[in-house]
């Protein structure tokens, strides 16, 4: 590589309060969780990629859109689900300060009568894409006039956008349906709390809801149904460490350590002031560095803190939940911002491979995780220094999207991924581009295409592409509002990225992606 990677460090397995997930269920020669080779510079100096992948920009900000209204801008968090007719349904936030009609759908006075309130412009976006010609279809404004819609996160019941704002009436989740050509009136969920809210992940058996806080002192909390049919209407908890009320998880943590937890109530989720997370410390509560990306596969949750950790530089954990407790384990805790800066978004291919969005100073990338441990770039942000957000995946794993969130562009890229988790790809030796199903190493793996273009995208080819300057957030974090943290790196470039070895490798088979809803 081109790029640093480090070897993962190996734990031995998440047990809490009688609940046993070693990892060595995790680690199979069927995740085909590979590493995709070198990033080759994009000669369009837009995102570099491996060679044989390639991009297509689907929407830039201010582009028209079906309905009337134009691009908004800062897109964020998303999710793609299966749509009717052979489409898939890309659900996009727009995290778009109150005020800020520059990046909104419509100018100052426009705001259609469903707006949450006419004099903020963030909101949702619905993309509509052929699944068959991998093109662009329609798109749409689907909910408008919320604050800082930043992440969120897919569930059986549509899109679940987060409003990263406490001002005035703000501060809350929204469900969005996937067909809504047209917007919607705001169906705001007030269960889910009223808070600084990043990103949300719903177990399907159950209707549990997990979600993340943007604060330096977050929690992690779960809303549980008291029905799973009526998944709005239940109880607001907060994750506590057994013995150790108050932990703060970002400091004295190893990699590898294992911790008992169990949930305490909240009884005010929707205060006046931002005191939900007070209360839950109040309780005994655990606190976290900057709960950012979250997402729900095979029964585990894995959850990003984006400047956890010793040097600042972020955390990753894995939660395994029960009825009344569970067990929470770090499994991964930069120590080198060459391997991993400050992790956002965070999302599982089809096949069981964890993908990581940055939101670092510099350069950020997309990093992935191989089923040998070590973590690899995927793609680069070679436009400018804005985060990338919104990492997620199609539901048979063709392709991967991507924001590149200060540039306001969405982008879909293609290529040789291994979109069959049990069996083999196209063509190629177990030891070339894809991993082989067999232990001897024969067989057939994901052989990599050669490069060409797609939609007039390019891709991993030969020549070189520059990198223009651009703007990125304060200490790490576009952000608009300044309520993002400053960290420091760490001094030892040669101290890695400590990780448990095949925690980051899930989804051992064949399955319905994580991003698809029940029919």
């Amino acid at each position: 590589m081109s790029f640093g990677r480090r070897r993962f460090l190996v734990s031995s397995s998440l047990t809490a309060a009688g609940l046993a997930v070693p990892l060595a269920s995790l680690w199979s020669r069927q995740a085909r969780a590979r590493d995709y080779g070198d990033l080759v510079p994009d000669i369009d100096g837009i995102l570099d990629l491996p060679a044989g992948f390639s991009y297509t920009v689907l929407e830039e900000r201010s582009d028209p859109m079906d309905d009337g209204y134009v691009v908004p801008g800062r897109p964020d968090g998303m999710a793609c689900f299966e749509g009717p007719d052979d489409t898939w349904i890309l659900m996009r936030n727009h995290e778009v300060s109150a005020g800020d009609f520059s990046n909104g759908a419509y100018g100052v006075g426009q705001a259609p009568p469903e707006a949450y309130d006419a004099n903020a412009y963030g909101g949702v976006t619905r993309v509509v894409i052929d699944a068959t010609t991998l093109t662009r279809v329609s798109s749409n404004l689907v909910l408008t006039g919320t604050i800082r819609n930043c992440a969120g996160g897919p569930s059986p019941w549509g899109w679940l956008s987060c409003e990263e704002n406490v001002s005035g009436d703000h501060g809350y989740v929204f469900a969005c349906p996937i067909d809504a050509a047209t917007v919607v009136n705001p169906d705001r969920i007030d269960g889910y709390g009223r808070y600084n809210h990043e990103a949300a992940a719903v177990d399907p058996a159950t209707s549990i809801c997990y979600l993340t806080e943007d604060r330096g002192d977050s929690a992690v909390y779960r809303f549980v149904p008291d029905d799973p049919a009526d998944p709005f209407t239940g109880t607001l908890q907060a994750l506590r460490v057994m013995g150790q009320d108050g932990l703060d998880t970002s400091t004295g943590l190893s990699v590898g350590d294992t911790l008992a937890i169990d949930w305490v109530d909240i009884t005010d989720p929707t205060p006046v002031n931002d005191t939900v997370r007070d209360e839950a410390q109040a309780a005994g509560a655990a606190t976290f560095s900057r709960g950012e990306g979250i997402w729900f596969h095979d029964g585990e949750v894995f959850i990003a803190c984006t400047n956890g950790g010793p040097a600042g530089l972020g955390q990753i954990f894995r939660l395994v939940d029960g009825p009344r407790s569970g067990g929470i384990e770090l499994i991964a805790q930069s120590e080198d911002s060459d391997v991993l800066d400050f992790p956002d978004n965070i999302a599982v291919a089809p096949w069981g491979q964890v993908f990581i969005a940055e939101d670092g100073d510099g350069d950020n990338y997309i990093r992935a995780i191989t089923d040998t441990g070590d973590v690899v770039s995927f793609a680069r942000n070679a436009l400018s220094d804005s985060e990338l957000a919104g990492v997620c995946f199609s539901p048979d794993g063709q392709a991967l999207f991507v924001n590149i969130q200060g540039d306001g562009l969405t982008l879909m890229v293609t290529g040789p991924f291994p979109t069959d988790p049990g069996g083999s790809d196209e063509t190629g030796t177990g030891d070339e581009a894809g991993e082989t199903d067999d232990p001897d190493g024969s067989g057939t793996g994901g052989g990599t295409a050669d490069g060409g273009t797609n939609g007039g995208a390019t891709t991993g080819g030969e020549g070189s592409g520059g990198t223009a300057a651009g703007s990125g957030g304060s200490g790490g974090q576009d952000d608009q509002d300044g309520e993002g943290c400053g960290c420091s790196t760490s001094d030892d470039p040669s101290a890695g990225l400590a990780v448990a070895a095949g925690a980051l490798v899930v989804g051992l088979h064949a399955r319905r992606g994580p991003s698809q809803t029940e029919d």
